[in-house]
């Protein structure tokens, strides 16, 4: 049975559903998700003996959400994640991480080495420094209206996200996306079609979950994520070249929007310990909740190679 509890990390109250006993796995949510979006995972990956813990993460659901949006770059991100593993008694952990988990996961493993055991980003892949701050060059490259640009002003996509969270979270996780830039006098909604019905791995209790988690606590902590892009740029400088060197795993949905502007071809050189690539054929962004048997397949081959 999966259980609930809050527990502190570094001053930071976290919520966590859990399940199991062995081996700390931690799987770290993205946006904008909770602790809910890994349902599938914390019972199959249990009964394979493994104690699977799912935080809610800074600013998500039943996490604290610090008010000073400077306190949710990369360093806060990770620093929760070694708290945490410190917290629940451990020394090591396996971390996976789904959309901006991931980042926080491989940053986990870049920068605390020590403490994890194995590392697995999910849509997300492991990135080499930019050259350049990256808001600049994604503005650049798919201009102004580019959603994680329209994401950096405060009070703008909370307003458009909590206006009616049920059509924001059918759209968002059920519905159709175009590209995502913000076209002039739109918002980011407007990128996705409501689906008339919701796909058959998205129930409407999901929908309900997420109108209740963000209900209570907004949106700005998880858009604070976005709005530290460039900070997390300019505060992992020293990081630059350096590999991540526990052993690796990729996984993503071959329909997965974020291959229109993140890079997977250099996974190899970032992790040089790659132990597998996995495209889900068939699959978009929310694969983990899509194609759960597949994903904790391949999870648990990884698993088994730490």
């Amino acid at each position: 049975m999966v259980t609930h509890r809050t527990v502190e990390v570094g001053g930071l109250r976290m919520h966590l559903a859990e399940q199991g006993t062995g081996p700390l796995v931690l799987l770290l949510h993205g946006w904008p998700e909770t602790s809910h979006s890994w349902r599938h995972q914390l019972g199959p990956l249990a009964d394979a003996g493994y104690h699977v813990v799912a935080p809610d993460q800074r600013g998500y659901g039943g996490t604290d959400s610090p008010a000073d949006a400077s306190r949710y770059t990369l360093l806060h991100l990770v620093g929760d994640v070694v708290g945490l593993i410190h917290a629940l008694g451990e020394r090591e952990a396996i971390v996976v991480g789904h959309d901006w988990g991931a980042p926080v996961a491989w940053h986990t493993a870049l920068l605390r080495p020590d403490v994890v055991r194995g590392v697995a980003g999910i849509s997300v892949p492991p990135t080499l420094r930019a050259p350049a701050p990256p808001l600049s060059l994604l503005r650049e490259r798919f201009g102004g209206g580019f959603y994680q640009i329209y994401f950096q002003q405060p009070g703008v996509a909370e307003a458009e996200f909590g206006a009616d969270l049920r059509t924001t979270f059918r759209k968002l996780l059920g519905g159709a996306a175009e590209a995502p830039v913000v076209r002039d006098g739109e918002g980011f909604l407007d990128r996705f079609t409501e689906p008339a019905a919701l796909p058959a791995w998205l129930s409407e209790e999901d929908v309900d979950a997420a109108v209740e988690s963000f209900g209570r606590s907004g949106f700005t902590g998880g858009l604070n994520w976005y709005r530290n892009i460039d900070r997390n740029w300019e505060l992992l400088a020293a990081w630059r070249d350096t590999p991540i060197t526990p052993p690796a795993f990729y996984l993503c949905g071959d329909g997965d929007l974020t291959r229109a502007f993140t890079d997977s071809s250099r996974i190899a050189e970032a992790a040089p310990d790659l132990r597998g690539a996995v495209d889900v054929p068939g699959a978009g962004h929310w694969v983990q909740m899509e194609r759960p048997d597949e994903v904790n397949t391949a999870l648990l081959e990884f698993f088994k190679q730490l």
